[in-house]
């Protein structure tokens, strides 16, 4: 077959990068760009008998690998030149987009990623492992990977355009959170409705929103975060905080990785621990603390989001669990925080063997603060608002983040969880057991 050995003469002709920036940008573009000829003259991935399917892989395979040897040099070059030598601070939608154009073949296109945008995730060929390469190479640069995370803290322009709106009226009705505020304190109801509260693209973009207004808004001294009233019919009239990952939407491949799984983690969750970044000169953020009640469970990345909070009420019902393992994928940054909170071996019990903690269960103590019983959970929440509403309050979860998660050690966890969560959406074990549960519950 000459297809066959013209990629194996390919194979073996991996370049070589140390010349210059540009000069290996268009050594790289070159490679790439023969490599995706070569997949051109295949079918397309759904039609592939297995010999078709291996010559693919291999050339996805060695395509990563030029890149990986590309950013292992040019790293923080090519962040450079994509934020003006560091004066932009881009999100992480801009700037792998931005790469894109910039360096021909480093990451996959905004084209390339729109013709798979319908597909299942089983169906798709995987193009977003570049996007996590690329991520993982930028957070292993110490100076690049302090300038991103300022610019993932910076305040969405969605949030600043409808805080008018909030300062006028006290509410703010997003698609799956509702903002209310009174008084002093904003109240975040999580109303995701048509999936049990479970994190989709929309619901991530909602809570960042949601938070960023929060925070941006001066008369505001603290959130609020609670599941809302459920419509479906097994909890119907009941509050649910979090029922995880949509694993429909994984299956159907509606999950992204950038806006959805790394976005989560550098923005809002992070905007909940370190605060919003308003004056990049000062490097001031503004900070406030925050109380999350869970009403019936608090799975997957429900529990994750538990881990940034100040103070957990949980009705005495509730539970908590971290499935990311069963269903083959990385729980967030729960690895990195868990630990703080049960030390090695419990964290070890609910991440790695999907180990269900019940809120009445004596080891509940290390995720939440407070358990009462489903009606006294608006006192409790009322007599934590007075508790926190208090300066101090604000200064000293400042210096508790600083020393429970240094930058260094945040970057370095985000620089792996980039590469090994992005492989593991398109893990044989994970789209085989997605594509299971995605049958027996349709």
């Amino acid at each position: 077959m000459l297809l066959e050995y013209q990629v194996q003469a390919w194979l073996a002709e991996l370049p070589k990068f140390g010349c210059s920036l540009n000069a290996d940008a268009l050594v790289l573009a070159s490679y790439i760009q023969t490599g995706e000829h070569f997949l051109s003259k295949l079918p397309i991935k759904l039609e592939r008998d297995l010999q078709a399917q291996k010559i693919a892989e291999q050339i996805f395979q060695s395509s990563r690998q030029a890149r990986i040897l590309f950013l292992d040099r040019y790293a923080s070059e090519v962040y450079a030149a994509i934020t003006h030598q560091f004066e932009q601070y881009q999100n992480l939608s801009e700037l792998v987009f931005n790469a894109a154009e910039l360096f021909p073949g480093l990451v996959p296109t905004r084209a390339q990623l729109e013709v798979e945008k319908n597909s299942l995730q089983a169906h798709k060929e995987g193009l977003e492992i570049d996007q996590g390469v690329f991520f993982r190479a930028l957070l292993r640069a110490p100076l690049v990977a302090n300038h991103l995370m300022d610019a993932m803290l910076k305040p969405s322009q969605k949030a600043v355009n409808l805080l008018p709106l909030l300062q006028q009226t006290g509410i703010v009705d997003l698609d799956s959170v509702l903002l209310e505020c009174k008084g002093e304190v904003a109240y975040l109801t999580i109303n995701n409705q048509h999936c049990l509260n479970a994190e989709d693209n929309q619901l991530i973009d909602d809570l960042e929103t949601a938070i960023d207004l929060t925070l941006l808004n001066e008369k505001i001294k603290l959130g609020v975060v609670r599941g809302g009233i459920m419509t479906h019919s097994r909890y119907v009239g009941k509050r649910v905080f979090c029922s995880g990952i949509n694993l429909f939407d994984l299956h159907a491949g509606k999950i992204s990785f950038v806006n959805f799984l790394l976005k989560r983690e550098l923005g809002y969750i992070s905007k909940i621990m370190h605060g919003l970044l308003v004056d990049v000169s000062r490097m001031h953020t503004i900070q406030k603390p925050w109380i999350a009640v869970v009403d019936s469970f608090a799975i997957g990345g429900g529990m994750q989001l538990l881990l940034a909070f100040d103070k957990v009420i949980a009705a005495e019902d509730s539970y908590f669990s971290l499935p990311a393992a069963q269903e083959g994928i990385v729980p967030g940054v729960a690895n990195l925080r868990l630990l703080r909170f049960t030390g090695s071996k419990l964290a070890r019990q609910i991440i790695l063997s999907g180990r269900k903690i019940l809120a009445t269960d004596p080891e509940a103590k290390y995720i939440c603060d407070e358990v009462v019983r489903r009606n006294e959970i608006d006192k409790a929440i009322e007599d934590s608002v007075q508790a926190f509403n208090n300066p101090a309050v604000v200064e000293n979860r400042r210096m508790f983040s600083i020393v429970e998660e240094p930058r260094s050690h945040f970057s370095h966890y985000l620089s792996e969880f980039a590469y090994v969560q992005a492989t593991r959406l398109y893990s044989p074990d994970v789209l085989e057991k997605i594509g299971r549960w995605a049958k027996k519950h349709c």
